[in-house]
């Protein structure tokens, strides 16, 4: 029995499914199933029982779970103390980003903390609201868009951040695209419930979003398809294939195919957030990366034309 092999088994009990408890870990699935079978040797019982796509965790399991995360916490620690005392000019910084932040944020703040310590190896990790969440333990600092989720990993610090709006986004020829041509620019949820809609996946901070403003609305969305990813929205719209709802950045550089609209009667807005897995002891590199996205913010409107400004100071 290793450390390594019980820091494995911590990450498939949490997420009781190996393909994710790999990509977790940055292991295959091949590597993360050949520790787990050694594990299970050294022991002479099974500790999981496949369960589907997923697994379940025998008693035994349950048990060597609670040893497996205590040791993996305590393995956190002791990395970023170390990564404390060494200081960070060479350091590394894994960052997880859901599907808008990754998008239109992201890349200008990286572009920016590189050139001050560029050195630095900086890995990313996307995905939606849920898979940022899902994997906070092989990540330094992550940003996400939906609601902050009450079962964060213990010692995960949260902190707010970005305002966001979220539009609606119909195409020209829309019969809602006069809304705009007439100068009023917003449309109601119990306008939107007569058309046909496009949204994004499961997990999705938009999807959360709009559904609960349809709920509150007392209106029955008509969902004609569901796609992932913001671009792929647009391009559905695009397509003729119903009403898409995005965030605001995501038109900063749109064309004139596409019109937008504001949601009444009111602005649907959302806060991003800044999770930091085992706060207690970040790691200096992540430490220095939150503060400056937090200073960032203070002037968010420097993040919106962000490339040219980015672009400007490197020149």
């Amino acid at each position: 029995m290793t450390p390594d092999q019980l820091i494995t088994f911590a990450a498939v009990a949490e997420h009781l499914n190996i393909s994710r408890a790999a990509l977790a870990l940055y292991l295959s699935q091949p590597a993360v199933s050949g520790q787990l079978r050694q594990l299970q040797d050294e022991f002479g019982e099974p500790l999981y029982r496949r369960n589907g796509r997923g697994v379940l965790l025998t008693p035994s399991g349950k048990q060597l779970a609670e040893y497996a995360q205590r040791l993996r916490e305590t393995y956190r620690q002791a990395h970023g103390y170390r990564d404390a005392l060494r200081g960070f000019a060479r350091g590394a910084l894994r960052i997880g980003a859901s599907t808008t932040p990754a998008s239109y944020l992201l890349p200008y703040l990286i572009a920016a903390f590189q050139q001050r310590f560029p050195e630095v190896a900086i890995q990313t990790a996307g995905g939606n609201t849920a898979d940022i969440v899902g994997s906070l333990d092989s990540l330094d600092i992550a940003m996400i868009e939906g609601p902050v989720n009450l079962g964060l990993p213990q010692g995960t610090g949260v902190h707010r951040w970005h305002e966001d709006e979220i539009v609606a986004i119909v195409p020209r020829g829309h019969p809602l695209a006069g809304h705009e041509r007439a100068g009023a620019g917003t449309v109601t949820f119990a306008q939107l419930g007569g058309f046909s809609l496009v949204l994004r996946e499961e997990g999705s901070g938009v999807r959360q979003l709009v559904e609960q403003a349809f709920a509150a609305a007392r209106t029955s969305p008509q969902v004609a398809l569901v796609v992932a990813g913001v671009e792929g929205v647009k391009e559905a719209v695009r397509a003729g294939m119903g009403v898409g709802f995005v965030s605001l950045m995501a038109m900063r550089h749109e064309d004139d195919a596409l019109t937008r609209l504001s949601l009444a009667p009111k602005p649907l807005t959302r806060q991003f957030s800044i999770l930091v897995p085992h706060e207690g002891a970040p790691s200096r590199v992540a430490a220095s990366f939150l503060e400056m996205c937090l200073l960032s913010d203070a002037a968010h409107g420097r993040l919106a034309d962000g490339g040219a400004r980015v672009a400007s100071r490197g020149r």
